[in-house]
């Protein structure tokens, strides 16, 4: 009898416990915290590249094979990418001339951006001018766009260069903040420093 008695209680504590009332705190939603590497360059000047530049030290270039599965335009176009970050900056690059007028070049530039629209909150703006005659414009497209800072630029008579940069992950722009803020610095950096060459 005793054994039945003691199993009765065992088996009603938990049950007795478990009504009481408990608080509960809603925690705020949060996102994964990265440690994001110290700003350092180095340059990228190949033998046969129109253009140099420097890039950060925790990427890789990396030669454009293809192009959305068919072999890249020219052999000029590369790839940055931040292995640690999850991301790329796709840099095609292209001559102006006959084939590609810079009307053409620049129409293609925006239309590419402001395919975004259907998910971007905003496109802005900015010039770019630098003493290297790079000129241009740079775009920050807001929400929740596949790609958020893209670029173009050009010397208007030869050269034309274009760059977006796109993470291997879900376009929240929330969680991807930090990483569009600290590579946007980067891709400001590559643009300032870029050199065009003799073809």
């Amino acid at each position: 009898m005793n054994k039945v008695i003691y199993i009765f209680i065992a088996a009603l504590l938990p049950a007795l416990t478990a009504c009481q009332q408990q608080s509960f705190t809603p925690k705020p939603r949060g996102y994964f915290r990265i440690d994001l590497p110290e700003k350092q360059y180095r340059l990228f000047d190949e033998p046969g590249y129109p253009y140099s530049f420097e890039y950060p030290v925790y990427a890789n270039i990396v030669k454009d094979t293809l192009f959305f599965d068919a072999k890249a335009e020219n052999p000029w176009w590369i790839n940055v990418d931040f292995p640690e970050l999850n991301g790329k900056i796709y840099m095609s690059y292209k001559a102006i001339g006959a084939q590609n007028s810079l009307d053409n070049l620049v129409r293609d530039a925006f239309k590419l951006t402001y395919k975004h629209t259907a998910k971007a909150e905003s496109i802005e703006e900015s010039d770019i001018n630098t003493t290297n005659h790079a000129h241009g414009l740079f775009y920050e497209v807001g929400g929740n766009a596949a790609s958020a800072k893209q670029f173009f630029v050009t010397d208007s008579t030869r050269h034309f260069l274009r760059g977006a940069l796109y993470f291997y992950a879900p376009p929240n722009a929330d969680s991807l903040a930090p990483m569009h803020k600290f590579l946007e610095e980067d891709m400001w950096h590559m643009v300032e420093t870029l050199k065009w060459k003799a073809n």
